[in-house]
Order: C-alpha cells, then structure tokens, then sequence
C-alpha cells in the first residue's frame, strides 16, 4: 500500500494548553490503530493523487490538497466535546499512475475507519476521490449487515458521469458508482448541487437523465430559493437509509475558491454548502464525507483551503 503516516509537524498554531485550537486536540495515528473506545470518533484521511485529474485534461496540484487543508484546520477553534476523538490517520498516496490501485487502497482504508467506529473525513485529492470512497463505505455497510440504499448529495460543477473509455478519471467516478450498482441490483441515488450546463455537454445531461439522476443547476443554487434546496435535499434523503457527501471546491464561485483544478466563474456561495451539510447532518443518516479538487498552485493567501477547512470545521462543530 502507497501509505503516508499522519504527519505531526503539519498541525501548528496558538497554543492554549487547553485544547482551544483543532491542533491541540488532533492525534496522529495509522488507520488501522484507531481502536474501538466508545466516543464519538472523527477521523481524517489524505488522498493525495492528481493522476485522475491529468487524465481529465484538469489542471494538476490536488496531489498536495490534503497537507493546505490540515494546515489550515490546524488554526481552527475547537468546539469538539472534550470527550469526542478526532485523528489525522495519515495518506493515501497514488504511486506514480496507478490510480485504479490508490482507489482501492482509499476503499481499504474507509472500510477500516468504519469498521472502527470512526466518521472518515477524506481529504482529496481529484475527484476520483469518490468512487474509492464510495466503495469504502460500500464494503462496511455489506459486511456489517447494515445494508441498504445508499444516497450520493455532490456538491459540485460537473455531473462527473463521462463513461470510463479504458480508464478511470476524476469524471468518471458517479458512473463507475451507478455501473457497480447495476451489477449489483442495488438503487443508484444521486442528487448533484451547482451542475453547470456550460461545464457540462449536452451526452452528460442525457446521461444523467437517463440515470434517474436529480440535480440543481447553479442559476438556482442561491440563497433566494434556500426553501426549495432544503425540500429537495430532505427529500432526496428519506429515499436513502445511509448518505454520503462529496463536496468539490470548484462548484464554489472562482472568486471565494480560486485553487481548484477547474475554476468556475459563476459557481455557488458558500453559505449554500454549510446549508445543505446542516441539514444531512440533521437526517443522522450522513456515514462519510469528502472534499475533492483543492488544488493549493492556484490559490491565494490560502483562501480555498480555508473554505475547505471551515466546510470540515463546520461538520466537526
């Protein structure tokens, strides 16, 4: 396994000595090492791999995604109960161009931090992200006999259901997901949050159509219609019996989240994602999240990474 153990130097900031600040209160540990306690348990994992952005024609530098978003976690205020655990379990590394094998090493790695009780956080990373996520979280949900429907809410610009043509890339993950879902007999859900049509050709649109896929264009993801986007998310999420979150940074507007691997113009604010995230956390059928596409060459002053620390800090809070 293409593994990097959790990295103690990257989580720096005032010090309080009273665990005021995430820094204080994270503890670096393998994956597999978390044991089982009985607190509440967050655990965050690194998935440093560009390879599928490259093969998308994206612009690389999400391999380094992971490291800006625990920096600036680290500074945040912590507002975690003395008693809950939150872990850095370190990163899941793409070797070279083995993509295929970093999505099943990322698969591995969340089956283990489930079965230990843990809430994984996956830190991208392409967007490739979500379909070793998503078949983490597949494989605990079978083999502890919690099975049922899985619900997918993306976050995001693009549909990312382009057909594999040989190769896995960070726009193939919801089609490699619905395709493993045929094979399986298992219900495909997925509701995508800020498609835009000008990033997305028209065969995408069909696809999703013919997918069952429900989404919201980013013309319509405003704070103006925040009643209709917390109906359709409520209700995207009674047909499920578990959710999962993935949320890519270039949905955001270009200018709140400039380092991304695909800059959009006219994405959506902020307020909208901690919104949607408030209200699956209220289903308490939210398993595991991810944030995808930070890409640290483009930013500035940190201000995407930020945001994607503030989306974690306000999960943890």
């Amino acid at each position: 396994m293409s593994y990097k153990k959790a990295d103690m130097s990257l989580w720096q900031g005032r010090r309080s000595h009273s665990d005021a600040y995430l820094h204080e209160k994270v503890e670096c540990v393998h994956f597999r090492q978390l044991g089982s306690h009985g607190n509440k348990t967050y655990a965050l994992l690194g998935y440093a791999c560009d390879e599928g952005v490259k093969r998308n024609f994206g612009r690389p530098g999400a391999r380094q995604g992971p490291d800006e978003i625990r920096r600036a976690l680290a500074k945040l205020a912590n507002h975690l109960d003395p008693l809950t655990k939150l872990y850095d379990t370190g990163d899941i590394e793409c070797d070279g161009s083995e993509l295929e094998a970093a999505q099943q090493e990322l698969s591995e790695a969340v089956f283990h931090l489930l079965g230990q009780g843990a809430f994984p956080i996956v830190l991208g990373g392409g967007h490739d992200i979500a379909y070793g996520h998503y078949s983490g979280i597949r494989k605990y949900l079978n083999g502890s006999g919690k099975k049922g429907d899985m619900g997918i809410i993306n976050l995001d610009a693009h549909f990312d259901l382009r057909t594999l043509d040989g190769k896995a890339t960070s726009g193939t993950p919801f089609y490699q997901i619905a395709e493993e879902c045929r094979k399986t007999g298992q219900a495909f859900h997925y509701l995508c949050l800020g498609v835009q049509p000008l990033s997305n050709i028209r065969d995408l649109y069909h696809k999703a159509d013919e997918l069952g896929v429900q989404y919201i264009e980013a013309t319509d993801l405003h704070w103006g219609r925040i009643d209709e986007i917390r109906e359709a998310v409520r209700k995207f999420s009674e047909k499920a019996d578990h959710l999962y979150l993935t949320i890519d940074m270039d949905g955001f507007s270009a200018a709140m989240a400039p380092g991304v691997s695909a800059p959009s113009p006219l994405g959506f604010e902020p307020r909208i994602a901690v919104e949607v995230l408030r209200c699956l956390v209220q289903t308490d059928k939210l398993a595991s999240m991810d944030i995808a596409e930070l890409n640290p060459q483009f930013d500035i002053d940190g201000q995407t990474a930020r945001l994607a620390a503030h989306l974690v800090g306000h999960l943890l809070s």
